[in-house]
């Protein structure tokens, strides 16, 4: 019979920024058992469920019998499996032993250039009962969680401790025992709003019957888009600010989702709105309500709490919400006006004994590489060097402060109120909050020369100093944000843009640094690591993968002249000369990789005799300066369409020449003619990477 399959374990509060992550991966590893053990069809999805003090899945047509099946068990090699005599080596007779076969049983299968015992076996269907269990111990061992609880006397080890297991399939209990628990159909509703145990009767009404008589709304799903719609009402005309992460921190709380408003002492809105909102959000789970719309909206002293408790008369939630917010924002009120009462330029000498790393020196030492590769950079771009250095003086000094102490998340953003109160230039403040961005992927990039400039020193210093040292990412690994601070430095040259050269800012960060720390291959490594995050970030804007590895393979040192370089190819691709010139060009490139050594260094027109190596030089000449001027007059997608006029001469040059001929100073003439195309053609972007 193929019914509904429940699975439910009650225990205590989960934790709930790891709910919905738990409760995906209970369904990933029993949807996989299931589907292989032939009580679910592969395709059959199920479903997770999960609330503070439960997680739970369901599967609709299950089966309360697996299939007959075929087992097939590979064993030993043959070469291994038989002695010179042909008996069963031990190893052999131990695979045979363990699937409960002889010999004549075996089956020989070639796989490769060995062949390999392998044994069939017909088995009869068992039903649920006997393996649901072990399945679900089995996957509980499996889930995301570094650290297990174990409670009272019991050896059971699991996130948290458990109270209650519900297996059932259709009406019908499945006898099991999981975590120490014994199965059954009974569970338990919400915590106040519930009273005593609830019976499941059948596994397909366990959310209904919950709801109904629980007082639970069991799907994780639901219950947000239930917060997410009770916030839009109690907003009203007014913004609630919407942050994912929080929503389903809050959902992961609650188990019966009511909103309500509260308020807060509108004395506090002196204070900067990023350390409120960042106060009700971090440790309240409030969601903080503003007036007006963008740039322009405000903090209001009003908020929005999500409690697990619907009640007819929420004053009591309201007034204690409200009572307990107000120490939390007394406090940031304090240290903001403590914080004021130093000056940031007085708190630049604390960052000396500020580890930035054992070998990267502090802070202190770190801002004065800033200050000297920001001036640099502001030089190259022609701005205001004396604001970019005392922005990078300025931008860490706020680390140091009691607010970013206690809130890590502002810095930067603090370092400019407090730079704007001690009276600093409104670019110097923009500059000294803008500097750590982007901070995150589609972040705002910083606006203005000073900013850009300080925020790229930021960035390369970390990159070159990291590098330098060794501390490359690798796989997953990258505690220090290499991979984020390089696509920032890509973004800012890239969207801003900026007419800066990446090679000659990594000379300028490496003039920061003494030369011995700076060790190995770190150059190369970097500019491979700078190389792959610009691929990747091109091709997720939708340029095409051959365009982008084109443009690439010339190491193209301005980053910001990229886009162009990548319009002109995509317009080169469409034209019908455009296949036949890279299909030349990639056989260009093979015929100098394999002869470069003995190219002349110019091309001597009296060494070229044959008719189409002498109408190919023309052409080449007549078209060389067109080309030039078009480039250096950044028209990019003309050059490279002037380039389309070479075809003919081209396809005439390899249809009537030997370049390789027994005559060496023929031959390295005809090499220098390649080579001088090969230039030509490759101006904007390796074509012969157009060449499928």
């Amino acid at each position: 019979m193929n019914a509904t399959l429940l699975i439910e374990l009650l225990c205590e509060e989960l934790p709930p920024k790891s709910l919905a992550r738990l409760g995906q991966a209970f369904l990933q590893q029993m949807q996989a058992t299931l589907a292989s053990e032939g009580f679910i069809a592969a395709d059959n999805p199920g479903r997770w469920l999960a609330t503070p003090r439960r997680l739970a899945l369901q599967f609709t047509d299950c089966r309360e019998t697996q299939p007959d099946r075929v087992i097939e068990r590979k064993g030993p090699a043959v070469a291994a499996g038989l002695a010179a005599d042909g008996t069963p080596t031990p190893a052999l007779q131990g695979f045979m032993k363990s699937c409960g076969v002889d010999f004549a049983q075996l089956e020989k299968r070639a796989e490769g250039k060995a062949e390999y015992f392998v044994v069939r076996i017909d088995k009869t269907g068992e039903r649920i009962d006997q393996h649901l269990s072990g399945m679900v111990e089995a996957a509980l061992k499996k889930l995301p969680s570094p650290k297990l609880m174990r409670w009272g006397a019991s050896e059971v080890h699991f996130v948290r401790p458990v109270h209650g297991l519900v297996l059932m399939h259709d009406g019908r209990t499945i006898a099991g025992s999981v975590l120490g628990l014994h199965s059954g159909n009974v569970t338990r509703g919400h915590r106040f709003m519930s009273g005593g145990e609830i019976v499941i009767p059948r596994a397909e009404d366990y959310a209904a019957v919950l709801e109904r008589e629980g007082k639970v709304i069991v799907d994780f799903d639901r219950r947000r888009e239930m917060i997410r719609a009770q916030l839009d009402a109690a907003a009203g005309q007014r913004i609630w600010l919407k942050d994912e992460a929080l929503l389903d921190e809050v959902t992961a709380l609650v188990e019966y989702p009511a909103v309500y408003e509260a308020g807060f002492d509108a004395e506090f809105l002196a204070v900067p709105q990023e350390c409120l909102i960042l106060t009700m959000q971090a440790n309240q789970k409030y969601f903080p309500l503003m007036d007006g719309k963008g740039s322009a909206a405000r903090l209001t002293n009003r908020f929005l709490l999500v409690s697990n408790m619907k009640v007819a008369d929420p004053s009591h939630i309201i007034t204690g919400n409200a009572r307990v917010v107000r120490p939390r924002l007394a406090d940031a009120k304090f240290f903001f006006e403590t914080d004021k009462k130093t000056p940031l330029s007085a708190r630049i000498g604390k960052l000396s004994s500020v580890v930035y790393h054992n070998k990267l020196g502090s802070q202190g030492e770190r801002v004065d590489r800033l200050i000297r590769l920001a001036a640099a950079i502001a030089r190259r771009l022609g701005t205001d060097i004396a604001q970019a250095e005392r922005a990078a003086l300025l931008a860490k000094a706020d680390l140091v402060t009691d607010m970013v102490g206690e809130f890590p998340e502002l810095q930067g953003i603090m370092g400019r109120y407090y730079a704007l109160a001690d009276g600093e230039t409104a670019a110097v403040a923009d500059a000294i909050e803008a500097h750590y961005r982007p901070r995150f992927n589609g972040d705002a990039l910083p606006q203005g020369a000073v900013a850009c400039a300080v925020a790229l020193a930021d960035k390369l210093d970390a990159l070159v100093g990291f590098f330098g040292i060794g501390q490359i990412p690798s796989g997953d690994k990258d505690p220090f944000g290499l991979r984020r601070a390089a696509l920032g430095v890509l973004r800012i040259l890239l969207e801003t843009p900026l007419p800066l050269a990446l090679p000659d800012l990594i000379d300028d960060v490496a003039a920061g640094f003494a030369p011995e720390l700076l060790q190995g291959n770190w150059r190369i490594a970097s500019a491979d690591f700078f190389r792959e995050r610009l691929r990747h970030l091109l091709r997720d804007a939708g340029h095409e993968a051959s365009a982008v590895d084109a443009v690439l393979a010339l190491d193209p040192g301005r980053i910001d002249e990229i886009p162009r370089r990548l319009q002109a190819v995509a317009e080169f691709v469409r034209l019908p000369e455009a296949a036949a010139l890279a299909a030349a060009n990639k056989r260009i490139v093979n015929i100098l990789k394999k002869s470069a050594a003995h190219a002349s260094p110019a091309i001597d027109p009296a060494l070229l005799v044959e008719p189409a190596e002498k109408s190919l030089f023309a052409a080449m000449e007549g078209i060389a300066p067109l080309i030039e001027s078009q480039r250096a007059a950044g028209d990019l997608t003309a050059a490279l369409k002037t380039l389309a006029g070479l075809r003919q001469s081209v396809d005439a040059f390899f249809d009537g020449v030997m370049v390789n001929t027994e005559d060496a100073a023929l031959r390295n003439n005809r090499l220098a003619l390649l080579a001088r195309l090969a230039g030509l053609m490759n101006c904007v972007a390796d074509i012969s990477r157009l060449s499928h």
